[in-house]
């Protein structure tokens, strides 16, 4: 069978661009938002708010995101080596703004339980997924974590709405709700799914 080769080429200088030019054309890029949380060593729950939440691998179950390596947060949830992951909805965009300062206590006034591995999972996220630390990765002036999924959401307990969005530094949305679709809408959706699903499987082989 044949195997991946690299080149022996060396690799083409880095190319250099304007911070402020990065940051716009990145910003083109729509993205859901997520807070990470954990339990200190100390028994204290922190928490950090991200863009860069992504899923890995189905089998075995892994997702990231990519903590920068200034943060103050990431050491405390690395400590922990375990966390939460809480995709937030539409209506907890002051949830979001909560946890992407630094310093402060900020899980004040904030409803949330422990999940079966410790780690806060914060009331009417959308999807709450547990993870065990598996890997980190350099990632230039930011770190890439990989989480193993041990717990998450079961299906007849996720939230029906919309998503909190991040997109030319603001916050937006679909709507206050996504209407469940028709049972034909549903079929189509399923069809295209697992016929983007087979392509990719393609495109990765």
């Amino acid at each position: 069978m044949p195997t991946y080769t690299p080149p022996t080429t060396p690799p083409a200088p880095t190319a250099r661009f304007d911070d402020a030019a990065m940051r716009d054309a990145l910003s083109r890029f729509c993205t859901g938002v997520a807070v990470i949380t954990a339990v200190q060593p100390d028994g204290r729950p922190t928490g950090m708010a991200v863009q860069s939440f992504s899923s890995v691998s189905l089998d075995p179950p892994l997702v990231c995101f990519c903590p920068a390596r200034t943060s103050t947060t990431w050491p405390k949830i690395s400590a922990a080596g375990r966390f939460a992951v809480n995709v937030l909805a539409a209506d907890q965009e002051e949830l979001c703004r909560r946890f992407a300062v630094t310093g402060g206590d900020k899980f004040t006034g904030v409803d949330w339980r422990s999940g079966v591995n410790g780690a806060p999972l914060l009331t009417a996220a959308l999807a709450t997924l547990e993870c065990e630390l598996a890997d980190v990765l350099p990632g230039g002036d930011h770190l890439i974590a990989v989480g193993r999924v041990t717990a998450l959401t079961p299906a007849e307990r996720l939230r029906e709405n919309g998503p909190l969005l991040y997109f030319r530094r603001t916050y937006g949305r679909l709507g206050p709700s996504s209407p469940a679709p028709s049972a034909a809408s549903a079929a189509a959706i399923s069809s295209r799914s697992a016929s983007i699903a087979s392509a990719r499987s393609r495109s990765e082989a």
